[in-house]
């Protein structure tokens, strides 16, 4: 599957048929500092990933007033 990382933005292909915490562990994320977007729909971390699906990481960003 394709997976598109932000900072830095870079795109990797990786073998499909995990869960998003698998993925996330394997490419050393936290689950808690990321969101996983799966074909334009954010996904949990139990959900299984194939491998023609289009992934997208991006790092959770917080702000306040």
């Amino acid at each position: 599957m394709k997976v598109l990382l932000r900072n830095p933005r870079r795109e990797i292909d990786v073998d499909g048929g995990r869960s998003v915490d698998r993925l996330l562990d394997d490419l050393g994320l936290s689950r808690e500092a990321h969101l996983v977007i799966r074909n334009g729909t954010l996904v949990p971390g139990d959900a299984r990933l194939e491998d023609g699906d289009t992934i997208e990481v991006r790092p959770v960003i917080s702000g306040g007033s």
